[in-house]
């Protein structure tokens, strides 16, 4: 089993090394049994995170187990969503993690995660930073995660806890026959609408997770929160699925 890890990052340089230190740790822990390949995509940043990960790549990480490290470069800055399609275009392997630069996250939890993928008849799996115990974000991001989770059930038959995870794996062939025309973080609400029209069972497992401050970088806005509810209620009624 192949596993794909995409990692989007936008300004993040002065968080990459970390980050690529807990994927590591994470790569030695699973061991060369099982490929894995990570893939950046750096959205147009200009604080010097695309040489950082050429860095990473020439000395070897944290690429392991017999995978490689990838890095593909957008010449403007596109978004999140977009910087997934870019790396779904070129994707490999068997499933496929996908992830932020930012330190909120902890590779520790790839492992649930993987175990719930693994089982027969699990598609997709989303890591819930509600089932885990874990500090809030600002109140608004807290609460608007939550209030857009509700809009979701409420509009497709569902009982998920956290639309907005930055932590989603896929079976690569699942993820890949979703049309996805996404741009920014309204990927969230589209591939979880696109799944459940689909029909397509999503599975959550707790995970940790430590928010970032506006002064750490955190980028998302009360506009994707806005552009997220208007997606969810179009694709209810219509569009691509």
């Amino acid at each position: 089993m192949k596993l794909l890890l995409i990692v989007c990052a936008y300004n993040e340089g002065q968080k990459l090394e970390a980050e690529s230190e807990r994927i590591r740790r994470f790569l030695d822990r699973r061991g060369t049994a099982h490929p894995v390949d990570v893939l950046y995509v750096d959205d147009a940043s200009t604080d010097g995170t695309a040489s950082r990960v050429e860095k990473e790549a020439a000395a070897g990480g944290p690429a392991a187990s017999g995978g490689a490290l990838k890095l593909i470069r957008h010449a403007t800055n596109m978004g999140k969503g977009a910087a997934i399609r870019t790396a779904l275009a070129c994707a490999t392997g068997d499933h496929v993690i996908i992830q932020d630069a930012d330190l909120e996250y902890d590779p520790a939890d790839y492992g649930p995660i993987l175990e719930a993928l693994g089982r027969d008849g699990v598609p997709v799996v989303y890591g819930s930073r509600i089932l885990g115990d874990n500090p809030h974000s600002y109140w608004r991001y807290y609460y608007g995660g939550r209030l857009l989770t509700l809009c979701f059930n409420w509009l497709y038959g569902r009982r998920l806890t956290d639309l907005t995870t930055g932590y989603k794996a896929f079976r690569l062939e699942t993820l890949r026959s979703i049309p996805l025309s996404c741009r920014g973080f309204e990927f969230c609400p589209e591939v979880t609408a696109k799944l459940a029209r689909r029909g397509v069972p999503i599975v959550e497992v707790p995970i940790s997770y430590r928010p970032r401050s506006m002064e750490e970088g955190k980028k998302i806005r009360w506009r994707d929160g806005v552009r997220a509810v208007g997606t969810l209620m179009s694709l209810r009624w219509g569009g691509d699925s």
